[in-house]
């Protein structure tokens, strides 16, 4: 099944071409992006599940050399910002996370064709951002279980949705500060 249509002076055929009623092209790489958002999507859940059914909150379990598990219910944001702010900042971030993950979807199907770190990042972004999402709406909370370390010194707990924001932001940096050319 093909479809053709003109795009300004475009002419734009073939399956890549198919869309929705008055919308442009969904473009094909888009679908690969928004594939590699679910699997850090499904491969965060997996892993929260995982150490919910077999730690108890609070508990530590040693890796290696300054890495731990431990089981935290995180309510606030990323490093538990706002994390004792009484319960209003979970509908906050509820908001913030719907807004930004269909900003990005919305980007990556009239964009996704463009293989840019920009695009990796916002989609590594967009993983994370549903991953949490996923956590506050079910749980009220976002579990958190990577705890890194210094002798008496610990990082905030992280899980693996925080790892992609993190990652997808840092890249969003490096694209930014890179020259245009």
């Amino acid at each position: 099944m093909t479809a053709e249509h003109k795009i300004g002076q475009q002419k734009i055929g073939g399956p890549e071409a198919l869309r929705h009623p008055g919308t442009g092209p969904v473009p094909t790489r888009a679908w690969r992006w928004l594939m590699l958002a679910v699997a850090i999507i499904v491969l965060d859940q997996l892993t929260k599940m995982a150490v919910r059914e077999t730690l108890s909150v609070h508990e530590i379990v040693p890796i290696a050399p300054l890495l731990n598990l431990t089981l935290v219910h995180n309510t606030g944001a990323a490093f538990s910002f706002l994390n004792d702010a009484g319960g209003w900042q979970r509908w906050l971030f509820i908001g913030l996370a719907f807004a930004v993950s269909a900003g990005i979807v919305v980007w990556l199907l009239r964009h996704g064709d463009e293989r840019s770190w920009y695009t990796l990042a916002l989609t590594l972004v967009l993983g994370g951002a549903v991953g949490n999402l996923c956590d506050r709406l079910t749980l009220g909370y976002v579990i958190d279980f990577i705890d890194v370390y210094y002798q008496g010194w610990h990082w905030p707990a992280f899980n693996v949705a925080d790892s992609a924001i993190s990652i997808g932001a840092a890249l969003l940096l490096v694209d930014a500060l890179k020259p245009s050319g």
